[in-house]
C-alpha cells in the first residue's frame, strides 16, 4: 500500500517520511513558529506540523476544574488545562503565513484540526490530515476528515485493538489513503516509557490492515523506537520538535532538539540502506570475500594421472579459486579418475576429472 503526500510517495518501498510536530512549541510567537519550521527542515524533517484547536471546543473547563487533581503530564502544568490550551492554540491568521513559510523552506505544512470549524479552515492548506490519538473514537469527525479525499494519518495511543479497528474501518469505508501509527501517549519523557511502546503492535496492524501504511508517533528521546519501527515496516515517523528542552511549555520536555532530530534522521537513512533487499544473494561487495573466505577441493598430495580419487586424496581449503570444485561436491568427486598429474595443493576442476 502507498499514499501520496505532496510530491512524496510513502510506502514500504520508499524512504521514511518524518513529521516534526512543533505543536505548542511556538509558545504563542509567530516568528518563533517560523524559525522552528526552518530548523525542522534543516534537521531533515519532511513536514512541520502544528495543531489547530479552539480551547472551548477541545476541553471542558467544567470537566477539568472539577477533577480532584490534574493527572499524568498535566500534573506539572502551572496553569489550568483550559488556559494552557488557550495559549497553545494556533491563530487562524497564522495559517496562511505558516503554510507560506513551509513552502519557502521546502517542507510540507501539516496541522491536526480538533473541531469541525478547524477542519474546514485548514483544508485548503494541508496535503493530508493528521489525527491525534485522542480523537480515535470520535467517528463522525474521522469520517468528516476522510471525506475530504486527502490522505489520513491517525495515531492510536491509549486505545485498544477494538477501538483501532472501528476507526480504521470507518476511514477506509470512505477513503483508502490511510496511515495507522502505533503510539504511546505518556508524555512524561520517563525512561520507563520504553517498556510500554510495544512496537510489535505494528506486526498486528500489518496483519489486520494490509491495505494501510504503517507509522509511529513517538514521545521518547532515543532512536531505538524509531529504528525498531522502521525495521518493522513503519514509513511515517512523527516526533515533537523544539529548539530547547529547557523552555517552559507543555510540549518542550519530550521533544527532540535539532541536533537529536538530525541524528535520528541520519541513523534512519543508514538503517534504510542496511535493510536493503529481501533477496539473499552474493552482493557486489562480497565478490572478493567469497573467494578468500570460502573453500574448494584441493589435492592432498601429488596425484598421478589415472589415480582414482578417495577421500584421503582431497583437502578442503581456502581460497575458493574461481572454477574449482566446491566442498558440497565431494561425494561426486569420489570414484572419479585424475585425467592428468596434479601437484600437491592444486585446486580440483571438473576438467581434471573423468569417469
Amino acid at each position: 500500500m502507498e499514499i501520496k503526500i505532496g510530491s512524496r510517495t510513502i510506502g514500504f518501498n520508499h524512504p521514511t517520511y518524518f513529521i516534526a510536530d512543533i505543536a505548542a512549541n511556538h509558545d504563542g510567537d509567530l516568528e518563533r513558529a517560523k524559525m522552528l519550521i526552518r530548523l525542522a527542515k534543516e534537521a531533515g524533517a519532511d513536514a512541520a506540523k502544528f495543531q489547530h484547536f479552539q480551547a472551548p471546543k477541545i476541553v471542558s473547563d467544567y470537566g477539568f476544574s472539577h477533577m480532584n487533581a490534574q493527572v499524568s503530564h498535566q500534573a506539572k502544568w502551572k496553569k489550568s488545562v483550559t488556559q494552557v490550551y488557550a495559549e497553545a492554540s494556533v491563530s487562524w491568521k497564522w495559517t496562511p503565513l505558516l503554510k507560506e513559510e513551509c513552502d519557502k523552506a521546502g517542507i510540507d505544512f501539516f496541522t491536526s484540526p480538533y473541531d469541525y470549524d478547524s477542519i474546514e479552515h485548514v483544508d485548503a492548506y494541508i496535503p493530508a490530515y493528521k489525527v491525534g490519538s485522542g480523537e480515535i473514537d470520535w467517528i463522525e469527525a474521522l469520517e468528516h476528515m476522510a471525506s475530504k479525499g486527502k490522505p489520513v494519518i491517525i495515531a492510536t495511543g491509549a486505545a485498544d485493538i477494538g477501538e483501532v479497528q472501528r476507526a480504521v474501518h470507518a476511514i477506509l469505508k470512505i477513503n483508502k489513503q490511510l496511515c495507522v501509527m502505533q503510539c504511546n501517549t505518556n508524555y512524561t519523557a520517563s525512561p520507563e516509557n520504553y517498556d510500554h511502546i510495544n512496537l510489535n503492535v505494528l506486526k498486528t496492524y500489518a496483519a489486520m490492515f494490509p491495505e494501510v501504511v504503517l507509522g509511529l508517533s513517538d514521545h521518547t528521546h532515543g532512536n531505538a523506537t524509531v529504528l525498531g519501527a522502521v525495521t518493522l515496516g513503519a514509513r511515517v515517523i512523527e516526533r515533537h520538535f523544539t529548539d530547547s528542552n529547557d523552555r517552559e511549555g507543555p510540549d518542550h520536555k519530550f521533544a527532540l532538539d535539532p541536533k537529536d532530530w538530525a541524528h535520528m534522521v541520519a541513523e534512519t537513512r543508514l538503517l534504510e540502506r542496511a535493510l536493503g533487499s529481501a533477496d539473499k544473494s552474493i552482493t557486489a561487495n562480497e565478490q572478493d570475500t567469497q573467494v578468500v573466505q570460502r573453500r574448494c577441493l584441493r589435492a592432498a598430495r601429488d596425484i598421478q594421472a589415472g589415480e582414482i580419487f578417495t577421500r584421503e586424496m582431497i583437502d578442503v581449503l581456502r581460497p575458493a579459486t574461481p572454477g574449482a570444485v566446491k566442498p558440497n561436491e565431494i561425494p561426486n568427486v569420489l570414484g572419479t579418475k585424475a585425467l592428468h598429474d596434479l601437484p600437491f595443493g592444486k585446486e580440483l576442476r571438473w576438467t581434471d576429472l573423468g569417469a
